[in-house]
């Protein structure tokens, strides 16, 4: 008989008929997944196989605009979820009323967040406090009628292949010799699975993503830390022996358990890669082939994509493999994908209220931490000489200087862009660009004339730590001693000032943390909770409670 693995994930749900979503499941052998609903609706789906693992996303029609209704997973037709004597809630699916294009639509409430390490089995106490989303989860799940977000935004940092659990560092242990490289990291993709199942078995987030649709986009530390920094550093990493597998493992991984449900069920029906691992016994070598030729040429493979929510736009954009390197053309994004996000962008222009940017990385830094990033790209290409070149490139990996004021050219397009979509009759209420990687939260705005309030919104981390020199560091960054000592490194590396200035509006804030925007029409208000530790347990508090369209 079989079983069921991991999930079910609840992933797209559709807001133009309200009527259609996506489950993702993955059972421990070949068998057909079915998802059946208290109101009738449902689907199912054969799995497909990769590296010994069988995967379903099955699709969900039928459903009722506007309404909630309850689903059972069955494999094989034997039901597999609910688990026996679950203490949670039925999983459920919440659809939105029918909207279809340029209608008003209800309105949408979105969290988000990034960098979680998976929370310690129980009655072990981890070193990075209460965890944020599993803190939401139980807070859900223990009140049926509480107001639910409409979709989790995870931007980036979902697993650490980097940074291991006791757990699943002894795991490794039993299986390969961890004095060989690439030593207490993951190698291959079986051991990538491991880390899926530390941070999605949880039982409170196996919930709560079972009822919650969520999107993802990754980040470095869903690969390796710093990935694809530099070209030296690309070229460094090409060079050692086990570095291939682990990229490979990393992007099929990354598909099969994250990209696949950002799609949405006419993106699959059109995706010849989906299309071709279903139809054959084993997809292994066929996923394999993609991946490699994706981190050979990343401008063969998109990883960005748009979602529509009645009125509001969100582009999540791939800030890691769609970078170029050469340090004479460094760009965050290759000039395929900066034109797809143009054309996303702009498309439709007037027809939607809020644009949402999803980017693991902050478009707006403490200004200190910008002016470090650009005078270090100025250094390492050549601005002051090969002896600072190389003093550049080791600060670089040293001090993550990789975001986006440490690709000129990009910062200013992505600016450039935000500016002409905010302005004018038809521009949106609002465009926030949502982002987190550097483990604290922060509101900033730009001093751009545009019609639209215009918001970097960053969160980070939902489960993680941060030193307190980093911690001090990031309070330098956005001081005006912080703001002195940039204007010392725009002066040395002969960059001049940025073409916008900003400033922060809220925080920093630290802590395990989510944020949460509620839109509905042309409003939008922005909640910042965090996760502490009581006596009776963890609960999130409200540190930030904001009308973002509110006059000034």
């Amino acid at each position: 008989m079989a079983g069921l693995r991991l999930g079910p994930l609840l992933r797209h749900v559709d807001w133009d008929t309200g009527g259609a979503a996506t489950i993702w499941v993955e059972a421990d052998r070949p068998c057909t997944a079915e998802v059946r609903c208290a109101d009738g609706a449902g689907g199912s789906a054969r799995t497909f196989q990769v590296a010994g693992h069988h995967y379903a996303l099955v699709p969900v029609t039928g459903l009722t605009p506007g309404a909630t209704t309850a689903y059972e997973v069955l494999l094989d037709d034997r039901p597999v979820w609910p688990l026996p004597d679950s203490g949670f809630p039925p999983s459920t699916i919440t659809t939105p009323a029918a909207t279809g294009p340029g209608r008003p639509g209800p309105g949408l409430r979105v969290t988000f967040g990034s960098c979680r390490q998976a929370a310690p089995p129980a009655g072990r106490h981890g070193p990075h406090g209460a965890d944020a989303l599993d803190t939401l989860a139980a807070r859900l799940a223990a009140d049926p009628e509480a107001v639910r977000p409409d979709v989790l935004l995870l931007l980036g940092d979902q697993v650490y292949a980097d940074a291991l659990s006791r757990e699943t560092r002894a795991w490794l242990a039993a299986r390969r010799d961890l004095r060989e490289p690439p030593g207490a990291q993951v190698a291959d993709y079986e051991e990538y699975t491991r880390l899926y199942y530390e941070s999605w078995l949880d039982p409170e987030i196996r919930w709560l993503l079972s009822t919650v649709p969520s999107l993802h986009i990754f980040d470095d530390h869903d690969v390796i830390d710093d990935w694809n920094t530099s070209a030296a550093w690309l070229a460094e990493m090409r060079a050692t022996p086990w570095w291939r597998e682990r990229v490979l493992s990393g992007l099929m991984s990354y598909w099969v358990y994250q990209h696949l449900g950002n799609l949405s069920p006419a993106e699959l029906a059109a995706d010849g890669l989906y299309e071709a691992i279903r139809e054959t016994p084993d997809g292994t070598e066929v996923l394999r082939a993609f991946a490699s030729a994706a981190d050979a040429d990343p401008g063969t493979v998109r990883w960005s994509y748009r979602r529509d929510f009645g009125r509001t736009r969100l582009l999540m954009v791939d800030t890691r493999a769609a970078r170029v390197l050469a340090e004479d053309g460094r760009a965050m994004l290759d000039p395929t994908e900066q034109q797809w996000l143009r054309e996303n962008a702009l498309a439709g222009h007037g027809g939607y209220d809020h644009l949402l940017i999803g980017s693991s990385l902050p478009w707006l830094m403490p200004p200190l931490i910008h002016d470090a990033e650009t005078w270090n790209a100025a250094l390492c290409r050549g601005e002051r000489g090969p002896r600072w070149a190389r003093i550049g490139e080791d600060l670089r990996r040293r001090s993550d200087l990789e975001h986006w004021a440490a690709f000129p050219a990009s910062f200013a397009a992505l600016t450039d862009l935000i500016e002409e979509v905010g302005t004018g009759p038809r521009a949106p209420a609002t465009v926030c660009v949502l982002s987190g990687d550097v483990h604290h939260a922060y509101v900033a705005e730009p001093r751009i004339p545009t019609t639209s309030r215009v918001f970097q919104l960053t969160c980070s981390p939902v489960h993680n730590s941060i030193h307190t020199a980093v911690k001090w560091g990031f309070r330098l960054g956005w001081s005006r001693t912080g703001r002195w000592l940039g204007r010392g490194f725009s002066l040395h590396g002969r960059t001049g000032r940025p073409p916008v200035n900003w400033r922060r509006t809220g925080g920093p804030w630290f802590g395990n943390q989510l944020m949460t925007l509620a839109l509905s029409g042309r409003s939008a208000r922005l909640r910042l909770d965090q996760a502490r530790k009581k006596r009776e347990g963890a609960v999130l508090e409200t540190v930030l409670d904001r009308d973002l369209t509110a006059a000034e």
